[in-house]
């Protein structure tokens, strides 16, 4: 069987530039408090500094960020580094840029921090197995790309960005198509024609993991199970369709992931990466000169 290529990100300049500017157009068409608190714009530095312990993520975004509000970020600390109670970055420039710049760009920063965070603790519980860290479609409303970089930063790879490229059956799929009199090898033999880069099918019983492979599945999704029946179900499809791709999902944590992955499972995917965030703790401290 051909393994597919894992998906890759795409440039992410673009999408920094439109997360960048909706950040700023959130704090409205001012900065009313800083206006009346300087008088006269000035020269500044601000120094961006990482309290605790995490992975620094975020930083084309808030680069991106920085330059729509006339600031100049000098990164003293690379994307996907691991960084404890130290300066991450220096602003500098504008006295006024670098208010109006200083929430939006620790809201990225603290967001894409934790998600980082977070993934690297679960990459460092699996070493050795073989098995790899994967983001869900859980992320955050318009953040996708930008929840999605945070989790490489972190060591994990990309899941299906969207809809269009990857068919995945889920439960509520396998109703239609029983609904409607039809088979899973027939919607996944029209995936294949209408360019599916990957098939992916969830299984919640034995029948249906036969069915998923008879059908050429690519890959099984097991959601929700135990990671005892991860590795017979997983010892099941491999004997029936060899060189599928087995995803533990649904439940996992930085505690049990490690048994998932020694159940035999290719990939785990954790949704709690980027819907339940714990923000890192980053603090601007401003110096005018």
């Amino acid at each position: 069987m051909t393994r597919k290529v894992p998906e890759k990100l795409p440039d992410l300049a673009g999408d920094a530039l439109r997360v960048a500017q909706s950040a700023l157009a959130e704090d409205g068409a001012r900065d009313l408090t800083s206006e009346i608190a300087v008088s006269v714009d000035r020269l500044a530095v601000g120094s961006v500094d990482f309290r605790g312990r995490g992975v620094l993520a975020g930083t084309p975004y808030a680069t991106a960020l920085g330059n729509l509000a006339g600031c100049r970020i000098d990164w003293l600390a690379a994307e996907g580094e691991r960084v404890a109670n130290q300066p991450v970055a220096r602003l500098g420039i504008g006295l006024l840029g670098i208010l109006r710049a200083e929430r939006p760009l620790l809201n990225l920063l603290q967001r894409s921090c934790g998600i980082a965070t977070a993934t690297r603790a679960c990459v460092e519980a699996i070493v050795g197995t073989g098995c790899r860290v994967l983001h869900t479609r859980k992320t955050g409303p318009g953040l996708r790309l930008f929840d999605a970089a945070a989790v490489l930063a972190g060591g994990g790879l990309v899941h299906r960005l969207d809809l269009a490229h990857t068919v995945l059956i889920k439960d509520n799929h396998w109703r239609a198509m029983r609904e409607q009199g039809r088979s899973l090898a027939d919607a996944l033999s029209l995936a294949r024609e209408r360019g599916a880069l990957e098939c992916q099918v969830e299984v919640e019983s034995v029948e249906q993991l036969e069915q998923a492979c008879a059908a050429g599945a690519d890959r099984l999704l097991l959601d929700n199970q135990p990671p005892d029946i991860v590795r017979r179900w997983g010892d099941q499809a491999r004997a029936r369709r060899p060189g599928i791709a087995i995803e533990a999902t649904g439940g996992i944590t930085r505690a049990n992931i490690g048994a998932y992955a020694e159940a035999g499972a290719d990939f785990v995917s954790v949704g709690a990466l980027t819907h339940s965030v714990t923000a890192a703790d980053l603090a601007l401290t401003l110096e005018t000169t």
